[in-house]
């Protein structure tokens, strides 16, 4: 892994990011990858950091044989403050000054990050894009999982009341999303003791700002028709059923989309072990999942893995 900094494009700071590659595509500590191949961008979901997202962006690097980098995005250790103005324009502006920087053109996104990357692709090119459970507000259908008692618990330094109203509202916890508020704030009192839980009530603040922008950027389905990058979003079988039906009404609207369910998966899916999720979005990445926006780059990816002497990809058949 490689640990490096990215300027921001309105002078904010440096973001910090980590890059894999391949055997043969390392660079030196501390200087900028070389851009070529192509690589990819993973954004991460709110209340976190990228830390949990590395072990799922090596299993892309060597899925893909390219190189996959994952940035900290602002309020996060490493990378500058969420400034005063802060929207979704800021992390559209991140994520093309990271994306510039490591010569990538592929985006994977989670939540949050999916809310951004959907965003970014109606107005910056990207070659291709993976979102699962994007958090995306469509004709004002996340209204209702806004707690105004959030933003006032964090304001009064009340976070384990603050992080109770947040599971509940989001409903992203499973079954405990659905605990009486008290039982939360116990079970918030406890996950502080483990580094985890105490980095998520650290990272509160940025959640209510977080959230905001993706109220502040409601959208229409006419907002996403003139989508042109090959998109594919995913969400869990176990995920709550607002991310699928976002997903469904996108793919149905706008023929860039695909939609589809990946059973068994939970909304924490990316920083989950195992590799399932991580060879359905390579395949599609690579254009090799047979979908009707592959013709063509499964050519050029067996060239590429003809290239490095393979006769196919890790896992992707």
């Amino acid at each position: 892994m490689e640990t490096w900094t990215v300027e921001t494009d309105d002078g904010g700071g440096r973001l910090e990011v980590h890059s894999f590659r391949p055997a043969g595509l390392t660079a030196a500590h501390g200087d900028p990858p070389a851009p070529a191949p192509p690589g990819v961008v993973v954004i991460h979901g709110t209340l976190v950091t990228d830390a949990l997202y590395r072990p799922f962006a090596r299993k892309l690097s060597l899925l893909l044989s390219r190189p996959v980098h994952c940035y900290n995005r602002r309020g996060r250790a490493g990378s500058p403050p969420q400034p005063d103005g802060y929207s979704v324009a800021t992390e559209v502006s991140d994520l093309t000054a990271v994306m510039r920087a490591t010569g990538s053109q592929d985006v994977v996104a989670h939540s949050y990050g999916g809310f951004v990357a959907l965003q970014a692709a109606r107005s910056i090119p990207l070659r291709r894009l993976v979102t699962y459970d994007a958090a995306v507000s469509l004709s004002g259908n996340l209204n209702h999982r806004w707690r105004p008692e959030l933003e006032q618990a964090v304001t009064e330094g009340q976070l384990n009341h603050a992080w109770a109203h947040l599971v509940q509202g989001l409903a992203t916890a499973g079954p405990v999303s659905y605990l009486p508020l008290g039982a939360l704030r116990m079970l918030s009192i406890l996950s502080a003791r483990t580094n985890l839980g105490a980095e998520m009530r650290e990272l509160l603040p940025t959640a209510v700002k977080e959230m905001r922008a993706v109220l502040d950027a409601d959208a229409h389905l006419d907002d996403f028709v003139g989508l042109s990058t090959p998109t594919l979003m995913l969400s869990g079988g176990w995920s709550p059923g607002y991310f699928a039906d976002t997903g469904r009404q996108l793919a149905a609207a706008v023929p860039a989309i695909e939609f589809g369910v990946v059973p068994g998966q939970l909304h924490e899916g990316p920083i989950r072990p195992g590799k399932r999720l991580a060879i359905r979005m390579a395949r599609f990445l690579d254009g090799t999942d047979g979908g009707p926006q592959s013709v063509g780059l499964q050519s050029l990816s067996r060239r590429r893995r003809k290239r490095a002497g393979l006769s196919g990809g890790p896992g992707l058949g």
